[in-house]
């Protein structure tokens, strides 16, 4: 099933409500198979830097077809991916916050969440990932 506006925006109201509890402004981008942007919310005094965070950490997970938590960890010095974060005009993302969207073992969009710490932006992308299958 492809990532359509109506799913993305259950995806991000779910996102946003986990943001409201845990009480962090955030932004929350959903992207298609495509890393094409599908929608994408900014909550009041989120950080202006987070706008493009949010799109770029879900571009991220769906180019490289993981997390950017796991890519994070394999992009580190020494690591088998060191320096892409410099690839795609600067676009790849390397902390936690983006999440694939899989269905039949096939990624088919992905969302981003930025605004928090890393483990509150993954936390908030966890939540709307969840909302992808209701």
């Amino acid at each position: 099933m492809p990532v359509t506006a109506k799913i993305a925006q259950r995806m991000i109201a779910a996102a946003e409500k986990k943001a409201e509890e845990i009480g962090v402004p955030m932004v929350i981008a959903v992207v298609d198979q495509g890393g094409n942007l599908v929608a994408q919310l900014r909550q009041d005094d989120a950080l202006l830097v987070s706008i493009d965070l949010s799109r770029n950490k879900a571009y991220t997970a769906v180019a490289v077809k993981m997390t950017t938590a796991i890519l994070g960890s394999v992009s580190q010095p020494g690591g088998e991916l060191y320096g892409i974060h410099a690839a795609d005009g600067g676009r790849i993302v390397i902390f936690g916050g983006g999440l694939p969207i899989e269905e039949g073992g096939k990624v088919v969009g992905a969302i981003g969440v930025s605004g928090g710490s890393v483990e509150q932006d993954t936390a908030c992308a966890e939540a709307g990932l969840a909302a992808y299958t209701e």
